[in-house]
């Protein structure tokens, strides 16, 4: 697996550690006891694997509690944010890119020898996942699992459109999405004929347009040195952002309002959208029925690591939370992970080929072109500010009526770059021409 552009395993600066803000509020929620872990992430149909390895680790230890606390990825982001510099933060805690702003902090120990030595181990991880938990040339976290995407498309709706495969390039989908829109009398779009993120709180709306962007040669950032730079003001960022123009406000395949995403697609409400795996778990369980199939992006895929790290100063208690983060990594849990849930796992020295014969949408996120591409999120301390401020302004521009023009669509892009590259002068980390 090789990346276009990933987590640059660059020692970065330190910073100020943040302001403490919640310790009050949060004082009530320290986890007091002895035998008592508590785990917190933001994906919540990762609950049953938490329970479940929790239920291993107390099988040698009867006493232990293990209190699972999963809620939404924004709002899980938040909780660290008001957790973590008052030192009130859960045992075990999920984390993307945003950890490097905690470990600049040094509000996040250093893991133990033991798990060094795991995550260290090249027949465990590649290069790319041990770097997305090191820091300042230390180890910080356990990679666990990916969000990795490929296109979900309905076979049914296919046929009857008269399509065989999926589209090959990121111009075929807009056709795609004329032929595969259904309508009603007056013309209204009733099935979608292409899911769009078009609207929703936080990065995400900015990474689904990364994945389209890359499909057509472009990046949202690139690295220089060490340093970043916004690299979407150029014709790459004008087709990704033009498809999205002429899908919602031109050919009308899709809308705001209209059902989206995993949801629409299980429902029959829109003929295709590009999600990551965990995806195909779900559909397993809400719609068992449903004729899909599931194809690699034209050029290449979004990657972002979610890794486990251990906020509980060293002691007896954390000795429990990275056991509790090492049994999460052993392979029959890795493998009833990408069974039951669907997320990917990044230890890859487990033996997952039954499952994916089982399971053949599995397919597209393994079975790739040999000049497949990846990319990921930096891991930089603004990359999640970033993301929502080119999110906000996608949301709006998508349904702009002034923004069908290429000047127009330029002009934004251009304005919407200068604020990035704004917030990477303010943290240093701005790269020169």
């Amino acid at each position: 697996m090789t990346f276009a552009g990933s987590t640059s395993g660059k020692p970065a600066r330190k910073r100020p550690i943040l302001a403490i803000t919640a310790a009050a509020f949060f004082a009530s929620m320290l986890p007091a006891q002895a035998e008592k872990l508590t785990i917190w992430g933001g994906w919540p149909e990762m609950e049953p694997f938490y329970k479940r390895v929790g239920e291993q680790l107390k099988k040698k230890y009867p006493d232990l509690e293990v209190s699972v606390e999963l809620i939404a990825l924004r709002e899980h982001e938040k909780r660290n944010a008001l957790a973590l510099p008052s030192g009130a933060a859960a045992d075990v805690i999920e984390m993307e890119v945003e950890a490097t702003r905690y470990l600049e902090g040094g509000l996040v120990p250093a893991a133990p020898d033991n798990v060094v030595k795991f995550v260290k181990d090249g027949k465990h991880f590649d290069k790319f996942f041990q770097d997305s938990v090191t820091f300042e040339d230390k180890i910080y976290g356990v990679p666990l699992f990916r969000g990795q995407t490929a296109l979900y498309y309905n076979t049914d709706m296919y046929a009857k459109a008269g399509l065989s495969g999926a589209p090959k390039t990121m111009e075929d989908y807009t056709p795609y999405a004329e032929k595969l829109t259904q309508r009603d009398a007056q013309g209204k779009p009733t099935v979608s004929g292409w899911s769009l993120r078009l609207s929703g709180g936080g990065q995400g709306v900015a990474e689904k347009f990364w994945i389209n962007l890359f499909q057509f040669g472009g990046n949202l950032l690139e690295e220089k040195d060490g340093k970043w730079k916004a690299a979407f003001a150029n014709e790459a960022g004008r087709k990704a952002f033009k498809q999205y123009v002429e899908n919602v406000q031109v050919l009308k395949t899709v809308s705001p309002e209209m059902k989206a995403d995993a949801e629409a697609f299980e429902l029959e409400q829109t003929a295709m959208f590009i999600r990551e795996s965990w995806v195909i778990g779900d559909i397993a369980k809400k719609s068992p029925n449903l004729k899909y199939a599931t194809a690699p992006l034209p050029r290449g895929s979004i990657v972002i690591p979610v890794n486990l790290y251990v906020p509980t100063k060293p002691g007896k208690k954390a000795d429990l939370a990275w056991e509790y983060v090492l049994q999460a990594n052993e392979p029959e849990n890795l493998q009833w992970l990408l069974d039951n849930i669907g997320w990917l796992p990044n230890r890859k020295d487990v033996d997952y080929s039954a499952i994916i014969a089982k399971t053949p949408a599995f397919g597209a996120f393994v079975n790739f072109p040999s000049d497949y591409k990846f990319f990921s999120l930096p891991a930089i301390a603004p990359a999640s500010e970033i993301l929502t401020r080119v999110a906000a302004r996608l949301v709006d521009g998508y349904t702009n009526p002034k923004l069908q023009s290429d000047a127009a669509i330029d002009a934004f892009l251009k304005e919407a770059a200068a604020e990035v590259d704004t917030i990477l002068k303010r943290e240093g980390l701005l790269a020169t021409p």
